[in-house]
């Protein structure tokens, strides 16, 4: 058995001739990870999502599921993934647990699995509410629930936490690490909430302009991270200070007497200290500040 569950070689698509969406993607998703796929709005995500699922077409399809193409083998392939793509499909004018009723035939699941994936995804105390009155994060546990009806390997879900207040994007979060950990699902999610995806990923890609930018493990991604160490400097003569430093690293003025720069190891605090001291620029402050996974996504796209 393969170690990848999703893999894909040197993936493309556009929509237009003049404009391509997607650049030689080369996704490789281990089995049992949680791979955050992460971007912003725009960056192909979406449509790399839609192309695994072989809801976009392509010529040349080089996308494996479970070690086999997906081409020749498209509908028992995706019999094995669950989806929640873009926005819940539910109709609002019935029950939680009807919606399910009507999925549940169309995938051909016993009937007690309604009520399995409602505790699942914490709606059994909903079940009989129409699903125009759940809030948004009750409809997206119950279109989770509509993906885990016919008991899936794999669930892609897009941006599974955007429009989210705090309570429901940590319930999803804590959903889709219980997903993973306790019911063994390979979960593939994308989203641009970069310091949410560091909480529950134990693998990133990081896709943009339809570019693959960096793909691994989570603490590799944290090791890189180390590296981008962001220092803050606060002196009395700005513009002196940044002529100084300038040849060291470049150099951003945040404020009228802050800098920040990047910096490679606590030597370097050092050496730029004594640099300013050594010029009469008297230092007020010299502190390292603690990078999210969104710096380390600028400097991934700027590099």
């Amino acid at each position: 058995m393969t170690s990848s569950i999703i893999k894909t070689n040197g993936l493309e698509f556009s929509f237009t001739k003049q404009e391509k969406i997607l650049h030689s993607l080369d996704l490789d998703i281990p089995r049992g990870s949680i791979y955050g796929f992460l971007g912003p709005n725009g960056a192909g995500k979406t449509t790399t999502l839609k192309l695994l699922l072989g809801l976009l077409k392509i010529g040349r399809n080089p996308i494996t599921l479970f070690g086999e193409s997906l081409a020749e083998n498209r509908l028992q392939l995706l019999r094995r993934i669950g989806s929640l793509i873009e926005q819940p499909s539910l109709y609002g004018h019935l029950t939680g647990k009807e919606n399910l009723e009507v999925f549940r035939l169309a995938y051909r699941c016993k009937k007690e699995r309604i009520d399995e994936v409602l505790n699942i995804v914490g709606l059994s105390h909903a079940a009989n509410k129409k699903a125009k009155a759940y809030s948004l994060g009750m409809k997206q546990r119950l279109a989770i629930a509509i993906a885990l009806l016919h008991d899936p390997d794999v669930l892609i879900l897009d941006e599974p936490t955007n429009g989210l207040d705090p309570t429901g994007i940590i319930e999803t979060r804590e959903l889709i690490v219980q997903l993973n950990k306790k019911f063994n699902k390979t979960i593939l999610v994308s989203s641009h909430l970069l310091h949410e995806v560091e909480k529950i990923a134990t693998h990133v890609g990081i896709i943009h302009h339809g570019k693959l930018m960096f793909q691994g493990t989570l603490p590799e991604l944290q090791r890189m991270k180390s590296r981008f160490t962001t220092l803050e400097v606060e002196v009395d003569d700005i513009e002196n200070a940044q002529l100084l430093l300038a040849n060291e690293q470049p150099v951003k003025q945040v404020g009228d007497f802050t800098l920040h720069m990047n910096v490679e190891n606590r030597e370097s605090l050092a050496a730029i200290n004594s640099i300013l001291v050594r010029n009469q620029i008297k230092v007020y402050k010299l502190a390292l500040v603690n990078n999210d996974l969104e710096d380390l996504f600028i400097q991934i796209i700027s590099a």
